[in-house]
């Protein structure tokens, strides 16, 4: 299998825009070396980025809209732009994906219960086999539950419903 990792919305406006992701400075630190230890291994590194409307946090063309510079791409590193949850639906990502001979994804970013799981879903039922980084996602309080049970959730439902195999950031193998 050829390995890559998916870096999902970590982008300045999912940090600075109010309130504070479950454990985000630990989840960008995660994530972080989790791309330097890709990069030193050979292993390709694609961002994806979320184009919010006009006066989202994540809107085009703000500082919310860039990464999230402790998690930057690196020269080469491709970017992808998505306006839906999944980072597949209309964009360049499946193809990109094909270029490099790409089969097993390895998964972190924001937020868990919409462009992390659905972008699962979505690539599990493209034939990708998914690995979600179980500490490297991250969300936040929505007002019914608290983001660390958010977390929780996903992580059981997407790695016990057959979507993802879960690995903590220290133990993924490419």
């Amino acid at each position: 299998m050829t390995t890559a990792l998916l870096i999902i919305d970590l982008q300045r406006g999912m940090f600075e825009a109010g309130d504070t992701p479950h454990e985000g400075e630990a989840v960008l630190s995660r994530v972080a070396r989790l791309a330097e230890r890709a990069r030193a291994e050979g292993v390709p590194v694609l961002h994806v980025r979320h184009a919010g409307d006009a006066g989202d946090a994540l809107e085009k063309g703000t500082p919310g809209f860039e990464i999230h510079p402790q998690v930057a791409p690196k020269s080469g590193e491709p970017v992808i732009t998505k306006t839906r949850c999944s980072a597949f639906f209309n964009t360049p990502l499946r193809d990109e994906l094909a270029r490099r001979g790409i089969d097993r994804l390895v998964v972190a970013g924001m937020q868990t219960e919409y462009c992390v799981d659905t972008s699962c879903r979505a690539a599990a039922d493209l034939g990708y086999k998914v690995v979600l980084v179980r500490d490297g996602h991250s969300t936040f309080d929505n007002g019914v539950l608290p983001a660390e049970k958010i977390v929780a959730h996903h992580n059981r439902t997407l790695g016990g419903g057959g979507f993802a195999e879960l690995m903590g950031a220290a133990e993924v193998t490419w």
